[in-house]
C-alpha cells in the first residue's frame, strides 16, 4: 500500500448508519501525540442532544468535544458536529456552524464538511467515508480527491450499510484505500509513525 509523504492537517470523517461501530475501532486507536485535527460529521437525530462525546471521550486518548460556532480548530483534538447544524472548516482555521437547508435530508451533512475541508486544506486533507445508508459524503470525498487530498473509504463488505461507501467508489473509482475499520486505524497509525499526522 503506497502511503503519501506529505503531512496532513485535518482528518475529516463522515458516516451514517453503522458508522459508530466503525468509529469505535478507529478513534480509540489514535495516539495521544496525533497532531492533525479530527473532525467528524455523523447523521444523528436532529431533535435531541447527541451522546457522541459521552460515548467517545472515555475511550479516546485525544480530547473529544462537540463543535462550537467560531471556535479555533485545535490540533490533536476530535470534534463532532452537533445535531441539526452543518459543520464547516473556515479560515483561521476555525469551526463554523450553519443552519442552511439539509443536504441529502441531513444536517449535519458530510458533503458540506468535506467540501469546506478540501477548500481550506487542499492536499493536506485526509477524508474518510464510513458506513451509511445514502449518498451523502461521496461528492465531498470527490472534492477532497480533486484537491489532491487522501481519500479512504470503508470497504463495503465491512459496512452494515454499504450505500455510502459504494456511492463514493462509483464517483472516485481510483480510491487508493478501501479498508475495513481496523485497517483504517492501522493506516492512520502508520501515517502518524511517519510524522505525517
Amino acid at each position: 500500500m503506497n502511503l503519501p509523504t506529505r503531512t496532513f492537517e485535518a482528518i475529516v470523517i463522515g458516516g451514517s448508519a453503522g458508522a459508530i461501530d466503525a468509529l469505535l475501532t478507529i478513534l480509540p486507536a489514535l495516539p495521544a501525540t496525533l497532531r492533525a485535527s479530527v473532525i467528524v460529521a455523523l447523521h444523528v437525530p436532529r431533535d435531541r442532544p447527541s451522546l457522541l462525546t459521552q460515548v467517545f471521550a472515555p475511550r479516546c486518548a485525544l480530547p473529544v468535544h462537540e463543535a462550537q460556532d467560531n471556535e479555533p480548530l485545535e490540533p490533536g483534538t476530535i470534534v463532532f458536529a452537533p445535531p441539526d447544524y452543518h459543520l464547516l472548516l473556515d479560515v483561521g482555521p476555525r469551526l463554523s456552524l450553519s443552519v442552511d437547508a439539509p443536504v441529502h435530508f441531513s444536517r449535519p451533512a458530510i458533503d458540506i464538511l468535506f467540501d469546506s475541508a478540501a477548500d481550506l486544506f487542499g492536499e493536506r486533507t485526509l477524508g474518510i467515508l464510513l458506513s451509511g445508508a445514502n449518498a451523502d459524503g461521496a461528492q465531498g470525498l470527490a472534492a477532497i480527491d480533486q484537491a489532491q487530498g487522501l481519500c479512504i473509504v470503508q470497504a463495503p463488505d465491512s459496512a452494515s450499510s454499504p450505500t455510502m461507501p459504494r456511492a463514493a467508489l462509483s464517483l472516485i473509482p481510483q480510491v487508493p484505500h478501501v479498508l475495513s475499520p481496523a485497517a483504517i486505524a492501522e493506516t492512520l497509525n502508520r501515517l502518524h509513525a511517519r510524522g505525517l499526522l
